[in-house]
């Protein structure tokens, strides 16, 4: 976590500001002091447009059966954009420059693998048991076999230290064995920095160039610990791997390769066992090493599907009176997790709750314009797609921004709000708050101003702190919005045991509390949007 300075903000009493760390405590309303109800103020009047009824018409229907969990690329989440931009259409909300009914493409490349095996010997060794291959990084190679396989030590060709013994042509074509890491003396210090620090050769990537310059069809890397390594990458490799952008043509910058297991390494090594050990102890001892021809019957198939998806974030907005040019972004990501076989993940929870409270607030506000109370600053409501597949809506969108990002304010994230957690099981009425004082102290301060004066709920830190081993605030949308200097604030419920289930569903949605929850997103974006003076970046971000 980053480590800026923390100015906590109570009703009681302007404290001096801390520093070292972020908020991470509750911060609890003064109860003494009445909420302001009066609709002669503009503000109360629209944030009372946010109803539970509202709010469960569209939950209801975006987290249907019908929208089959909205996953990115499929078409449950193209209808569902669709659903959003007749929506922002019936609100008469403005389009967003350079986009058309609302929608802003976003193509996705889905790279998985078709068949993938490996057999050493005659024995068969599986993807993500044994060894694993990222398909991204890594060509189409339906069958590539050999009796000829190489030892080459740690890949390393350095000027003061070489695997590579022998002319280029030597490997040309050949499938090659290394370890990881750099060969180090017998004092353990490191033959090519000569210190006890490793060198640029315990990058990955180099040599694997380096592979590749010498004409190398295959590198093989023996990982010490593969069910770690799965274990961490199981996740991303279960199912496609997604990237931004159309990659579908994309020529592979890295020899074909795998990590294998010592399970497969010490099949492979077989009878050359005691040269292996005679060449590891001449690069503690000599700082030289000679290639080790393996004879076992090697076969690998990594047999790629890549297919191009086409997807949409939904976009609407209300422009700004006086100051139109400053934009104050809303956002929520609208996909889930899709169907797995016959079961559909609703995620109305995830994040149905934060789609239908964002709709909820683009009406709001275009009542207010309506009503003769156009902001004073642009609002964009944005609804991105992509977010389970690593934030990658939202991520577009930064790199590809319809207003400037300099003009940007402010980022408000909404994501999770129509549940309760097990630490607020008797208690609906809070919401947890994550990064609001992580570049600006004027919007923390802000939140929780108008918390007391409109809504006095309960608003939570814990997930705000550096030592949240949930790391909840790189984990939604406004991250990319904060990656680039944007003051960003996330409002969340907390997890609970039906997060990521087919089980969230609609029904299971507390709509009052999601009607507060939104009210005081409403307060807090109407204060953002026409406050006299845009909110400061005084909190500088450690890398």
């Amino acid at each position: 976590m980053l480590k800026k300075n923390l100015y906590f903000y109570s009703f009681l009493a302007l404290s001096l500001p801390v520093f070292g760390q972020f908020q991470s405590g509750v911060s609890l309303p003064n109860k003494d002091k009445a909420i302001v109800s009066d609709e002669t103020d503009p503000a109360v009047r629209y944030a009372k447009t946010i109803t539970a009824e509202d709010l469960k018409k569209h939950l209801t229907i975006i987290a249907s059966p019908a929208y089959e969990g909205r996953e990115t690329g499929q078409p449950g989440n193209v209808k569902a954009a669709a659903y959003i931009a007749k929506q922002f259409d019936a609100y008469l909300l403005d389009q967003a420059p350079g986009i058309n009914d609302f929608r802003q493409p976003v193509d996705f490349t889905f790279s998985s693998w078709d068949d993938t095996d490996i057999y050493v010997n005659g024995a068969r060794f599986r993807h993500l048991w044994d060894y694993l291959a990222f398909p991204t990084k890594n060509g189409d190679l339906p069958l590539l076999e050999s009796k000829d396989v190489l030892f080459v030590g740690f890949g390393i060709d350095s000027p003061n230290y070489t695997d590579y013994k022998g002319k280029d042509k030597d490997f040309k074509g050949k499938i090659i064995v290394i370890n990881k890491g750099e060969p180090m003396k017998a004092d353990s210090t490191y033959w090519i920095s000569g210190t006890r620090e490793t060198s640029e050769w315990s990058s990955m990537e180099k040599k694997l160039m380096t592979a590749k310059a010498k004409g190398v069809s295959l590198v093989l890397i023996i990982e010490d610990d593969i069910k770690k390594a799965i274990g961490e990458n199981r996740n991303q490799l279960l199912g496609p791997t997604v990237q931004l952008g159309d990659h579908t043509k994309d020529v592979i910058a890295y020899p074909n390769h795998a990590y294998i297991s010592t399970t497969i390494a010490k099949e492979l090594f077989g009878k050359e066992d005691e040269k292996i050990i005679k060449e590891r102890e001449n690069i503690k001892n000599k700082g030289k090493f000679k290639p080790v021809k393996l004879k076992s019957h090697f076969q690998i198939n990594l047999k790629k599907k890549v297919n191009g998806i086409k997807s949409q974030n939904v976009i609407g907005v209300i422009p700004g009176k006086s100051k139109p040019d400053e934009v104050v972004i809303v956002s929520a990501h609208f996909d889930h997790l899709g169907k797995k076989g016959d079961q559909i993940f609703h995620g109305a929870d995830d994040n149905g709750s934060g789609t239908s409270t964002i709709m909820e607030l683009a009406q709001a506000f275009a009542e207010a314009r309506g009503g003769g109370f156009r902001p004073e600053r642009t609002v964009v409501f944005m609804l991105v797609t992509g977010e389970e597949k690593g934030l990658l809506g939202s991520e577009y969108y930064v790199n590809n921004p319809l207003y400037p990002l300099a003009n940007t304010v402010a980022d408000v994230n909404v994501d999770m709000v129509g549940r309760q957690d097990d630490k607020y099981k008797d208690n609906p009425d809070y919401i947890y708050v994550i990064g609001s004082d992580r570049l600006s102290t004027d919007l923390h301060k802000i939140n929780e101003s108008v918390n007391q004066k409109y809504c006095q709920l309960t608003l939570d830190y814990t997930y705000n702190s550096e030592s949240d081993p949930n790391r909840y605030y790189y984990r939604s949308d406004h991250y990319n919005f904060a990656e680039k200097g944007i003051p960003a604030i996330f409002y969340f419920n907390g997890v609970h045991a039906d997060y990521h289930q087919p089980t969230d569903t609609a029904d299971k949605i507390n709509y009052e509390k999601m009607a507060k929850v939104g009210r005081l997103i409403f307060h807090t974006i109407w204060e953002l949007a026409n406050r006299p003076e845009r909110i400061v970046v005084d909190v500088k971000p450690v890398k």
